[in-house]
């Protein structure tokens, strides 16, 4: 199976309750690439590259979100892989 690179844009209470973190731990366990960033609107933007069925569990995580976040809505945007990450990092820009 080829990799797949998917942009993704998490809505609801997700800062400031350490969801970044919780994105990095599973992308990490999961082997993807990519980062995660708050966005100044308070929503959560992940860029994630890997096999397409590893993202779709990591998008099964995102909608759940850790213990004290309140997912409203998770937005996917499917893209062609580009390599351009090494591993996954939370973005403090």
């Amino acid at each position: 199976m080829s990799d797949v690179r998917a942009h993704i844009i998490v809505k609801g209470l997700v800062q400031g309750v350490g969801y970044r973190w919780f994105v990095e731990r599973h992308a990490k366990q999961l082997g993807l690439t990519g980062y995660v960033r708050n966005l100044p609107d308070g929503d959560v933007e992940v860029v994630v590259e890997g096999a397409r069925s590893l993202i779709e569990e990591l998008i099964r995580e995102l909608k759940v979100g850790p213990r004290f976040a309140s997912v409203e809505d998770v937005r996917v945007t499917w893209q062609p892989y580009k390599g351009e990450f090494k591993d996954f990092r939370i973005r403090f820009w």
